[in-house]
């Protein structure tokens, strides 16, 4: 059950062009958005479209597939682990991001899409 805990499946379509890092040592990191949709009926029976974002983390030899084949739009299953950072700026407020630390990517759909 172990490799149950903190684990995070998402099918979406990136919202921007992938950035990528070259940090030290050669390292690379990219960073992408997902968009995901969901389609509901509210309590009047409206269709009501949901979209979320998440901010998506890649490292390592994945992050060279992304660089390489990624672009906005593009539609994309991720899976990974859901990381929390949280930090204080100059003036004392506090800030808080989620990321998804991608560890497997697959591209959906055809060629044309």
């Amino acid at each position: 059950m172990n490799s149950l805990r903190n684990r995070v499946t998402l099918i979406g379509r990136l919202g921007k062009e992938p950035e990528v890092r070259t940090l030290e040592g050669n390292k690379k990191m990219v960073r992408m958005t997902l968009a995901t949709n969901d389609v509901y009926y509210d309590k009047e029976g409206q269709k009501v479209k949901d979209t979320q974002w998440h901010n998506l983390v890649v490292w390592g030899n994945l992050s060279e597939t992304c660089e390489k084949y990624l672009t906005k739009g593009k539609e994309v299953a991720v899976e990974g682990k859901i990381t929390y950072k949280y930090w204080d700026d100059k003036e004392g407020r506090t800030h808080n991001l989620t990321e998804i630390n991608v560890s497997d990517l697959v591209i959906v759909g055809n060629k044309e899409n």
